[in-house]
């Protein structure tokens, strides 16, 4: 087919560019991304600038449609591992350079549970949307989330279950959060196929999340409020 003809990435001027990236993310098209990385910062782009209009924007697009169930998980993990071989490259300049960032997440599935895709699937959203993640992995008992939390200076907590019995977990996480006079230091997001909006209340969570592209919202909605706080306060 002549349509099908190989587009050369490095003759595209730099908006071309984007957009191709944009579509090479949302398929999933790792050496494709690392290729248009580093033709962007050859040509002079700042890291920072580079990461929000090509790798975050395209990630935008894509949680947009696994919202909307017009992608699955399956892509979007294929569209999220792009998008970290993009940020590979771009990791140590934007440390270099002191970019902002959005904010730094602590994120690991709960004590007895096993499950990550979920927790997986979070945490590369949230790193598109360029917030910093710590994955602190499976089967957390609360000492591990309170150690990373003052650990890593996060500004969110996320816990993730799949099991309806680790759920109550959670709520043990919060309680001794409070108990130490640290709750309101965080953000803490829930998430998980058992749980539902009521349980995130009951448990004391800022938010419950139904799935990453919620759980990358929230967590945006939260800082900004959290910023526009301290400013005005």
């Amino acid at each position: 087919m002549a349509d099908e003809e190989e587009i050369i990435l490095s003759e595209l001027d730099d908006e071309e560019l984007v957009l191709q990236m944009h579509d090479d993310l949302y398929d999933g098209l790792k050496e494709e991304i690392e290729e248009g990385v580093r033709i962007l910062l050859d040509r002079g782009w700042a890291p920072y600038d580079v990461l929000t209009k090509a790798l975050v924007a395209g990630m935008t697009i894509v949680g947009a449609d696994f919202r909307d169930g017009i992608l699955f998980v399956p892509e979007v993990l294929l569209a999220a591992n792009a998008m970290k071989a993009g940020m590979a490259i771009l990791k140590p300049l934007l440390a270099e350079t002191g970019a902002p960032k959005v904010g730094k997440m602590v994120i690991g599935t709960v004590k007895g549970d096993i499950h990550d895709i979920g927790k997986n699937l979070v945490g590369m959203m949230m790193e598109g949307a360029g917030f910093e993640v710590v994955d602190i992995g499976i089967n957390n008992p609360v000492e591990n989330y309170i150690a990373a939390l003052e650990r890593e200076e996060a500004d969110i907590l996320g816990m993730s279950a799949l099991l309806t019995t680790t759920m109550p977990y959670m709520k043990v996480v919060i309680d001794t959060m409070k108990e130490k006079g640290m709750r309101d230091d965080y953000i803490v997001l829930v998430g998980g196929a058992p749980l539902n909006e009521e349980f995130g209340k009951a448990i004391g969570a800022d938010a419950y999340c139904r799935d990453a592209a919620v759980a990358v919202q929230t967590a945006k909605d939260f800082i900004s409020r959290k910023h526009n706080k301290l400013a005005a306060g």
